[in-house]
C-alpha cells in the first residue's frame, strides 16, 4: 500500500484522483496479480508531473540517488521493504557490497549512500562500500556534512566473485547507473546476485523502451479503470541518427515535434483544456537531467544556438547523443512557497517507501526541474488525527492524496519490470 503523506495539493479532489481512491481494492488486487507474473526492480524512483487533468511519470530511475531526501520517519518503511526484497532474492544473505557512483565530491549524493547503508544495516546485513574508481587502491575515508564518514574500498575480483579484502558478499547492490559502460569487473558474476542487473544500466537501457512498456501498462490499467489511458500516459515518439553538433537528423526532429504538438492539441481540444501544448526532447540514454530541452514550436528546432546544441549533444560521463525521445510535455501545477514543484516517489521492491518534492524557483511549469538550483522538500506523514476514524461520518477524515502518486509510480515500476524482461540478454526463450 501507499503511506499517508501530506502533499502540496489543497484544492478539491478532481475526477481522476476520486476514481483512483474509490477503486483502491480493485487497484491493489490488480497490482498483486501483476507481481505474481513479474519481478519488480530492486529499487526505483519515479518523477511525476501533475497537471490536474493529467498525471504521468516523466522519468523512471532504477538507481535512485536521493534516499537522503526521505524523512527519518520513513526509515521503518524502507527497512521493512529492504528486508522483504533481500529475503526474496537471497534469504541466507549476510554480507552486502554496495557500489556507488564514481563521483565522490558530491556530498548530497554521498549522504544518499550513507542512508542506503543505514537502511540495509538495519535490515540485518553487514554493508561495505566498494568503488569502481581504480585510482583508489586502499580504504579511503570520505567526510560527510553531518560529521560522519564513509569508507570506500578497492574491489577484489576473483574468477566468478567480487568482494573486498576479507569480505565475500552474497549480494552486490549497484547505486551506479553505468552511464560510462559496463566495467569488466562486473561481468560474469554468476555466483552472486547483482542488483539491479547489468542491462538496467544506461550502457544498455533506453527511455524509449521504458515508455513503450509504460504505454502497455497504462492501457491495461486504464481498461481496468474504464478510462482513457492518455490521462496517465505521456505520448512519445523517437528520432534516430540525430547529431546536434553537425545538425543532421533535424528534419526528423522537427517533423516529430510538429506531429506531437498537433496530437496534444487534439487531446486538449477533446477535453476542453485551455493550455498551450509543449514537448520535451530528451536524450534516449540520458540521466541526471542532462540532454533535455522544452520545445513549444517546431520552428524552434531550425535555429538552435550553439549552447543548446552543446547541451543536447553530450550527457553524463561524456556519452554522445544520437537518439532522442520526443515526449508530450506535462505541466506541473504543484507549488511550494511559490516555486514550481514535482513529486518524486521512492520504492524498494514493490513497496512505496516515501517521497519528496523537487522544487526549482527559476523554472516554469513546463520546464525540466532536475537542473542546477533545484532543491528537495521532504514529505511528512499525515497527522494521526487525519487517519480514518470509525464511527465518524464519511468525509470527516482526509483522503490519502499521496495514494494517487503511489499508484502511478507503481505503474512506472511495473513498466520497468516489463522493460527489463524484454531486454534481458539471458532470458530463457520458450518456443
Amino acid at each position: 500500500m501507499v503511506p499517508h503523506l501530506i502533499t502540496a495539493l489543497t484544492g478539491p479532489i478532481n475526477e481522476l484522483e476520486q476514481r483512483l481512491l474509490e477503486s483502491m481494492p480493485a487497484i491493489e488486487r490488480w497490482f498483486r496479480l501483476e507481481w505474481m507474473e513479474h519481478t519488480p526492480p530492486f529499487y526505483t524512483s519515479v518523477d511525476l508531473r501533475n497537471a490536474g487533468f493529467k498525471l504521468a511519470p516523466v522519468d523512471t530511475n532504477l538507481y535512485p540517488g536521493g534516499f537522503n531526501n526521505l524523512t527519518q520517519e520513513m526509515m521503518p518503511l524502507a527497512v521493512q521493504a529492504a528486508m522483504a526484497a533481500i529475503e526474496k532474492i537471497c534469504p541466507e544473505a549476510k554480507n552486502l557490497l554496495l557500489i556507488p557512483e564514481r563521483h565522490t565530491r558530491n556530498t548530497f549524493y554521498l549522504m544518499n549512500v550513507a542512508r542506503l547503508m543505514q537502511i540495509f544495516t538495519l535490515a540485518g546485513l553487514n554493508v561495505r562500500l566498494g568503488t569502481l574508481d581504480e585510482t583508489i587502491t586502499e580504504p579511503t575515508d570520505l567526510s560527510l556534512p553531518d560529521g560522519s564518514t564513509l569508507t570506500l574500498e578497492p574491489l577484489i575480483r576473483t574468477r566468478h566473485r567480487l568482494g573486498l579484502k576479507h569480505f565475500d558478499p552474497c549480494t552486490i547492490l549497484l547505486n551506479n547507473d553505468l552511464s560510462a559502460g559496463i566495467p569488466d569487473v562486473l561481468r560474469g558474476l554468476h555466483e552472486q546476485y547483482l542488483l539491479p542487473p547489468l542491462h538496467a544500466g544506461w550502457a544498455v537501457r533506453r527511455k524509449s523502451q521504458h515508455f513503450s512498456a509504460y504505454e502497455e501498462v497504462a492501457k491495461k490499467f486504464a481498461k481496468l479503470m474504464g478510462m482513457d489511458p492518455w490521462l496517465i500516459n505521456p505520448m512519445y515518439a523517437v528520432c534516430d541518427e540525430v547529431d546536434f553538433q553537425q545538425g543532421t537528423g533535424m528534419d526528423c526532429l522537427q517533423s516529430q515535434v510538429d506531429a506531437m504538438l498537433n496530437k496534444v492539441r487534439r487531446k486538449y481540444k477533446e477535453y476542453g483544456i485551455n493550455e498551450k501544448p509543449f514537448v520535451v526532447v530528451k536524450a534516449d540514454n540520458g540521466t541526471y537531467g542532462m540532454g533535455i530541452m522544452t520545445v513549444r514550436d517546431a520552428k524552434d528546432m531550425v535555429d538552435l544556438n550553439r549552447r543548446t546544441r552543446n547541451k543536447m549533444s553530450v550527457v553524463k560521463d561524456g556519452q554522445e547523443v544520437s537518439k532522442v525521445l520526443i515526449q508530450e510535455g506535462v505541466p506541473t501545477y504543484e507549488q511550494i512557497n511559490d516555486a514550481v514543484a514535482e513529486p518524486v516517489v521512492y520504492m524498494i521492491d514493490r513497496y512505496v517507501v516515501g517521497g519528496f518534492y523537487r522544487v526549482h524557483a527559476e523554472r516554469g511549469i513546463d520546464e525540466n526541474l532536475n537542473a542546477p538550483g533545484s532543491s528537495f522538500v521532504p514529505l511528512a506523514f499525515a497527522e494521526p488525527s487525519q487517519l480514518p476514524r470509525p464511527g465518524v461520518k464519511p468525509g470527516a477524515s482526509a483522503p490519502n492524496r499521496f495514494y494517487m502518486y503511489g499508484v502511478i509510480a507503481r505503474l512506472a515500476m511495473l513498466a520497468a519490470s516489463y522493460e527489463l524482461e524484454a531486454t534481458d540478454p539471458d532470458a530463457e526463450t520458450y518456443t
